[in-house]
């Protein structure tokens, strides 16, 4: 091997090493692997305290960390509940230690000290941040070999501690300046080879005195605002696409014009368009239809997110999929040219029945340079476990693009969205359609207050809300939105819903390979 062809680096991870980490995690731990999801939600939270190592471009080991008080890392514990499910949901920014909850290296590059960079890569962040020190739980992987020789996990370990015995791990750390606490039983029951049991580690900042109380920080908080932007449309005739499309293009000018950063649209926004058609049509023909503006609607409003330089979530179109299955979809128009795409994953009887629609099966944040945000259509939101699985994700702004008929069924929407924000300590951002289609069917009228809501807490709007429109009145409105606001409410807040939870007793798991993707028809460029 040539020497001068070598490039070994570290640095911090993106999101676009996402995939590679999570075929490197599948090579070492097969069905138990780190889950994308999982990858984001930490990136998300602690984007600092995540490492890769790369040989010549590849990523060849990964280190994922996060800051936790020593009032709990320091107790007995397992990885399931302190990490959040692997999320790094516990994640909190004036903790005392740094929480290391995986490293995993290729076992082709081993002999290139992959792991002793990513110790070092966690130590001088311990230090930069002034952390007391790091903890974590260590695998055993000779325990299962050695138990009947030494009787007792905790015999193994002493001989291993006194230099009796070694241990490829245990020995390495302690090499490394790592303090045996102790055993924690039960760390990960599928590790086999370590029985369930894992070595409780710390290593101690020696630029730090540990008995000097820690001043208060704030690490990690973005000082920016988000503005936000919500279109209460109101459902006309249109004569043409065009006329249709100067519609939208008005409000994105307004938009625009208040230097927002997002602008969110209604579910069905594209449903006026049937209004071109001189002949009245059957639920299944208007659909059908309806879906043949596509690729015109997509085209049209990337190239307007790209000119008026700002954030779109397009409200909702019916799209055909590649398997010829139709989907309610939201698509979301990034200034940068980007098109993203989230399926409605509970269509409502109605939409079943009348128009033959079928629910997604994916649910991510989407990234943009505001952050994660999410999205969820309309009866989405009366689903707790989505909003909990996209803030796990690292999601602090979902929209709720809807489309309610009646007070009643508005209402449910409202007080969901409103339930999320406070359960998820999120802000929420809904936009509804008003007005009527006479000769489109499942369209005669329409009822929405669009909304902006906040958690209830002493740093945000009194009773909620943050904004919200006059019912059935075709408007915009604005907010700003402040993610330190949500940092420091979910860390000190009067309550800490997300802290708080009982992670040795409940959790969301989204079933990963419930089917293959979809895609929409078109191809989205």
């Amino acid at each position: 091997m040539n020497s001068k062809n070598i490039d070994v680096i570290v640095r911090q991870a993106t999101y676009e090493d996402i995939p590679a980490i999570t075929r490197l995690s599948e090579k070492i731990y097969g069905d138990h692997a780190v889950q994308e999801e999982m990858l984001g939600g930490q990136m998300s939270a602690f984007p600092e305290g995540q490492f890769v190592t790369t040989y010549n471009g590849e990523v060849v080991g990964h280190c994922a960390t996060f800051i936790i008080s020593g009032d709990i890392a320091l107790k007995p514990h397992n990885w399931t509940s302190i990490t959040g499910h692997g999320y790094a949901s516990r994640h909190d920014p004036d903790g005392d230690y740094l929480y290391g909850m995986e490293v995993v290296v290729d076992e082709r590059f081993r002999g290139l000290r992959i792991g002793q960079r990513l110790y070092d890569g966690r130590k001088h962040l311990c230090e930069k941040l002034e952390l007391k020190g790091i903890i974590f739980g260590g695998r055993m992987p000779n325990l299962h070999k050695k138990l009947k020789q030494y009787g007792t996990p905790e015999d193994y370990l002493e001989q291993v501690i006194n230099g009796k015995q070694n241990d490829p791990v245990i020995s390495f750390q302690i090499r490394n300046g790592f303090t045996v606490l102790g055993l924690l039983k039960g760390y990960l029951p599928f590790d086999k080879e370590s029985l369930g049991y894992a070595t409780h580690m710390v290593w101690y900042n020696p630029k730090i005195d540990r008995d000097q109380p820690k001043p208060l920080s704030k690490r990690g908080l973005s000082r920016d605002s988000v503005r936000v932007a919500s279109v209460q449309y109101q459902a006309r005739k249109v004569k043409s696409f065009e006329d249709f499309a100067a519609q939208l293009e008005y409000f994105v000018d307004v938009a625009t014009v208040y230097r927002s950063d997002f602008v969110v649209f209604p579910e069905m926004l594209t449903i006026p368009l049937l209004s071109i058609e001189s002949k009245k049509l059957t639920p299944q023909q208007s659909i059908e239809k309806i879906s043949t503006y596509t690729e015109k609607f997509v085209t049209f409003m990337q190239n307007l997110a790209i000119s008026y330089n700002i954030n779109i979530i397009g409200g909702t179109h019916p799209t055909v999929m590649k398997d010829g299955s139709l989907e309610n979809l939201a698509y979301v128009f990034l200034r940068t040219g980007a098109v993203h795409t989230q399926s409605k994953i509970h269509p409502t009887p109605n939409e079943r029945y009348w128009w033959n629609i079928e629910g997604g099966d994916k649910l991510k944040p989407i990234q943009t340079d505001c952050g994660p945000i999410g999205v969820l259509i309309c009866y989405d939101s009366e689903f707790p476990e989505l909003a909990r699985h996209l803030t796990d994700q690292g999601m602090k702004i979902l929209f709720v693009p809807f489309c309610t008929d009646e007070r009643q069924g508005y209402l449910r929407v409202r007080y969901c969205c409103q339930a999320r924000a406070i359960e998820n300590q999120i802000y929420v951002v809904t936009s509804g359609i008003v007005g009527n289609l006479p000769d489109v069917e499942n369209m005669d009228v329409h009822y929405a207050e669009s909304g902006i809501f906040t958690p209830c807490d002493f740093p945000f709007a009194r009773d909620g809300i943050a904004a919200l429109a006059d019912t059935n009145t075709e408007t915009i409105i604005f907010s700003d939105l402040k993610t330190d606001q949500l940092t420091i409410s979910r860390n000190s807040g009067t309550v800490q819903n997300l802290k708080d939870r009982r992670f040795d007793l409940y959790r969301v798991e989204w079933n990963p390979k419930s089917s293959p993707q979809q895609e929409p028809a078109i191809k989205i460029r």
